[in-house]
């Protein structure tokens, strides 16, 4: 444990922010599990909604500072990649 004050506090503060990034990257790599799960799925009508869900929240994890802004749109790009090629098959 910390001796001095300062130190004590940033290992308050440290846990509260470590909580809501935790939320914030459990929601994302949520969102984009059922995205992948959507473009492997036969049916081509939930991928999009799934898809763009997923972007969304790697928007807003990109936003808070959860994940960096060239992962996220490395992620959302591979993700659009997906979809693009499921519908130009027409499935």
């Amino acid at each position: 444990m910390a001796n001095k004050q300062s130190a004590q506090k940033r290992i308050r503060s440290n846990a509260r922010k470590r909580a809501v990034n935790q939320k914030s990257r459990s929601r994302t790599r949520s969102a984009v599990r059922g995205a992948r799960e959507a473009l492997d799925a036969p049916l081509a009508d939930t991928s999009r909604p799934a898809v763009m869900a997923a972007v969304s929240a790697l928007d807003k994890a990109a936003e808070k500072g959860v994940v960096h802004k060239n992962n996220a749109a490395r992620r959302k790009s591979r993700l659009m990649k997906q979809l693009n090629a499921l519908e130009k098959t027409g499935k």
